[in-house]
């Protein structure tokens, strides 16, 4: 919400080439509590001024020599950053309030100046002005908070992997089709094991690469991979030709991008067989 204080604190620029409007407008805004008003006579500095002090409003009069106000609102629209042009138009043309408005000006105030509709109309603008300030504001801040937040994930997952790949005897990530795209640890080649042949590939190098694996625990360990589906230290043994037998316990989960969409599965394993 905004409150009077922040209302009445509000930049305002006057603009009108005639001296009485200029002085009644700001006596008026003066009375009513306004503290930073400021005015001009001569149409050609109000985009220069604007640019330099980013009025929350300007009461902008549309007959004036060397420009009128809708060149002036021409130029505005050129430099307004925000892309809000915060004009109330001054006319005591009728025919001229729906030109000022497809213009891109926000409100209008006929003359002769009725008091209490000036104030009114510059109350409510002034409100709105700083809604859409805040607003502004409050999505540029969230739109950092985001961007620091997924810095700090990224992080986050560089330091999870590093760790996982110190902790165990292997690492292994798949993409979504299921293709290995990171293999790491010793057990690889301790076991003889490729690949293609972790992917479930069949031919010959699959049933060569697997021998002495406990078959019912292999396939059940596959078809959670193949489901998507987490799990924690499933057990999986293995029997070495010398007839040792070798217990593994094999984690994994499957990974998602920031909008959620499947991108791939990641696992560790680790031996536990107990050492003699």
């Amino acid at each position: 919400m905004i409150n009077a204080a922040e209302i009445l604190d509000a930049r305002i620029l006057i603009v009108d080439d005639q001296e009485s409007n200029v002085a009644l407008l700001e006596q008026l805004l003066g009375n009513a509590g306004y503290t930073r008003v400021s005015s001009t006579m001569d149409p050609t500095e109000v985009c220069a001024l604007h640019r330099r002090n980013a009025y929350d409003l300007i009461l902008l009069d549309l007959q004036m020599p060397l420009m009128d106000g809708f060149q002036v609102m021409a130029g505005l629209r050129t430099n307004d950053a925000d892309g809000y042009l915060p004009v109330i138009v001054l006319t005591a043309q009728p025919g001229h309030k729906l030109r000022a408005l497809e213009a891109g000006a926000k409100d209008f105030i006929s003359k002769p100046f009725d008091l209490v509709e000036v104030k009114t109309r510059i109350h409510n603008m002034l409100e709105v002005r700083l809604l859409y300030r805040k607003l502004e504001d409050y999505s540029k801040t969230l739109e950092l908070a985001v961007r620091e937040r997924t810095a700090e994930l990224r992080e986050s997952e560089a330091r999870y992997r590093s760790l996982t790949e110190l902790a165990s005897d292997w690492y292994w990530e798949q993409d979504e089709s299921g293709a290995f795209t990171k293999v790491s640890g010793p057990v690889l080649d301790m076991l003889g094991i490729q690949v293609d042949a972790l992917s479930g590939a069949e031919g010959g190098k699959r049933g060569a690469a697997m021998s002495g694996w406990n078959e019912a625990e292999r396939e059940a360990l596959l078809a959670m991979i193949a489901a998507r589906q987490p799990f924690l230290d499933f057990m999986v043994n293995r029997a070495s030709a010398d007839g040792t037998q070798h217990k593994f316990r094999v984690s994994g989960e499957p990974m998602f991008s920031q909008s959620c969409r499947f991108i791939g599965y990641r696992g560790i394993g680790v031996e536990i067989t107990a050492k003699h």
